[in-house]
C-alpha cells in the first residue's frame, strides 16, 4: 500500500514517528513534509499529498499541521479527496467507516505523538462500510 505524508513545522516529530511505524508495517511512503521546525506554509506540503490521491499515485494520505484545519482545508480542495480532521482514534475510525476518507489530518498541537500514531493505525485498518453511507459520500464532491 502506498501512503503520502506531508507536514508543516508543527509536525516533523509526528511525521518521523508515523513514517517509522508505516515502514515497519511494510507500507511504501512518499514524504513531502518538512523536517524542520522553521516556519513554513502548510499548503506547500498538503497539495502534493492531495495530488497523489487525486492522481491515484497513493492509496491514502496523512497530513499534519498545528490545528489540522488549514492543511485539511487545503487538501479538500482537490478532486477525489475526502480528508477528515481526527484528534482521536474513534474519530479516525468513523471518518473511514462512514465517510470513506482517504486522507487523515492530524492536529499536532492537540494530540500526542503516540495518539497520532494510533490515529493513523486506526484510519488505515478501518474499511469503508458502504451501504447507507455510500449515497452520502457520493454527494460530497461538488458537481
Amino acid at each position: 500500500m502506498k501512503i503520502s505524508i506531508g507536514n508543516d513545522h508543527a509536525g516533523p516529530d509526528y511525521k518521523k514517528a508515523i513514517v517509522a511505524m508505516l515502514k515497519a508495517k511494510g507500507y511504501e511512503v512518499t514524504n513531502y513534509g518538512t523536517d524542520s521546525e522553521d516556519s513554513v506554509d502548510y499548503p506547500d506540503f498538503g497539495h502534493p499529498v492531495a495530488n497523489d490521491i487525486s492522481e491515484g499515485k497513493a492509496d491514502f494520505g496523512i497530513v499534519i499541521c498545528g490545528s489540522g484545519n488549514g492543511i485539511a482545508m487545503t487538501v479538500n480542495k482537490h478532486p477525489k479527496v475526502r480528508a477528515g480532521l481526527c484528534w482521536t482514534k474513534e474519530i479516525a475510525y468513523l471518518t473511514r467507516l462512514h465517510n470513506d476518507a482517504n486522507i487523515v489530518s492530524i492536529p499536532a498541537r492537540f494530540t500526542s505523538i503516540p495518539q497520532a500514531v494510533e490515529i493513523v493505525e486506526t484510519f488505515l485498518n478501518t474499511a469503508f462500510e458502504g451501504g447507507r453511507h455510500q449515497n452520502r459520500v457520493n454527494k460530497i464532491a461538488c458537481q
